[in-house]
């Protein structure tokens, strides 16, 4: 089993929006996720004339728009946060500007495309040698791909670090590794700020780990459940296509250029709409060039959706949140080191159902996810919370 790994065309900002700003930023946060489609060119005079990072049938090479308990956060070609979120914001009002931030590095993003592979130890093989060369990370997991973002001026030191484990480049960025390949023990833990770094980068899996809960600890970081809160993995249902395209809706003639929109139930995006409209507690969507919508979402909004979605609607996974908004934003990666104990937990309670120690990992511009099983939350939270528990005497 290999992971194939490749980057992702562009630079990408990194944007964070306060709960309580949400409705005034729902315009181009809608504007980001429905780009228009191409009845004529747009005007360079026009927002949309100057935008980068979609494909000629109009689609994101990435995007991702979370909505937690804790924030609303975006990721989105550069192009996209200076053209469409930027003159948003500055219409807000002066003490609501100061709230919303738009990171002043860009990021680069790559894709993790490993089926077969143990959820938690790919995860560890992928970021723990980031983590140890300390270069801030930002995990996504969707239904399909891994997503891993990382500053644009490490990018030199990722192949280094990536390459130094194991890792085969080819000349056009892809990368081959070992579900294997990096250390035997499966603990992990957070990267560390690179410009520069407080200190040394750790020497050892259990030091970066042991620099997690440290940290932590001292900013006062306590995982945190939303009772009731249950998710479902899923994606959007691609439309049959005749002869490699997609029917036009209603018999229509294709006279106008195909764009990935059409390739989509378009229940997908009326549900999708419907739930942004009114704040959702969780919804975490992701576009990618190669790959259908995939979504992360509240089980109690699927109604929505009607059929439009595939997946196991059946499920039921639970998130573990950590509020990281006193943390430095290179930081943020930490929630990969709180993952990496968990899988160790997981390891040794040995759940009776081996899906039911499954990971997946959502990194937002303040704050992290785990996201389990109903059952392995339980066993998550007896572990962590003694670790983040305030001393006594402080």
């Amino acid at each position: 089993m290999h992971a194939q790994i490749s980057f992702i065309d562009g630079q990408f900002s990194l944007i964070h929006i306060p709960l309580s700003l949400y409705y005034a930023l729902l315009q181009p946060i809608l504007r980001t996720l429905l780009p228009p489609g191409s009845r004529s060119p747009p005007s360079t005079s026009e927002p949309e004339g100057l935008l980068e990072g979609l494909s000629v049938d109009k689609k994101h090479g990435f995007l991702n728009i979370s909505v937690t308990p804790i924030e609303c956060s975006v990721v989105c070609h550069e192009s996209w946060a200076k053209n469409i979120f930027e003159p948003a914001i500055r219409h807000l009002p002066k003490d609501a500007v100061e709230q919303v931030s738009i990171s002043k590095d860009t990021y680069i993003v790559f894709s993790v495309s490993s089926a077969g592979m143990e959820a938690g130890q790919r995860v560890i093989d992928l970021t723990a040698p980031l983590a140890m060369a300390g270069i801030p990370i930002f995990f996504i997991t969707t239904y399909y791909t891994d997503f891993i973002l990382v500053p644009n001026k490490d990018r030199q030191t990722v192949s280094q670090a990536l390459l130094s484990r194991g890792f085969s480049f080819s000349e056009d960025d892809s990368a081959y590794v070992s579900p294997v390949s990096f250390s035997p023990t499966r603990s992990r833990g957070p990267s560390a700020s690179n410009d520069p770094p407080p200190s040394p980068p750790p020497s050892s899996v259990s030091e970066l780990q042991a620099r997690t809960f440290s940290q932590l600890k001292k900013r006062n970081v306590v995982p945190f459940v939303e009772p009731g809160l249950h998710l479902i993995q899923c994606s959007g249902k691609e439309l049959p296509r005749r002869n490699g395209y997609t029917s036009p809706p209603n018999g229509s003639s294709n006279h106008h250029e195909n764009t990935w929109l059409e390739n989509i139930d378009p229940k997908f995006y009326v549900g999708l709409v419907s739930a942004l409209v009114q704040q959702p507690k969780f919804l975490s969507l992701t576009l990618a060039q190669d790959d259908a919508p995939s979504l992360l979402i509240d089980k109690s909004l699927l109604w929505l959706f009607g059929n439009s979605i595939a997946g196991d609607t059946d499920g039921n996974l639970v998130p573990i949140f950590l509020d990281l908004v006193d943390l430095p934003l290179e930081s943020t990666g930490i929630v990969c080191g709180v993952a990496g104990k968990l899988v160790d937990e997981m390891q040794l309670e040995g759940t009776a159902d081996p899906q039911a120690s499954e990971l997946s990992y959502l990194s937002t511009a303040r704050a992290g996810a785990v996201i389990l099983s109903s059952e392995a939350s339980e066993v998550a939270l007896r572990a962590l919370c003694p670790l983040l528990e305030k001393d006594e005497e402080s």
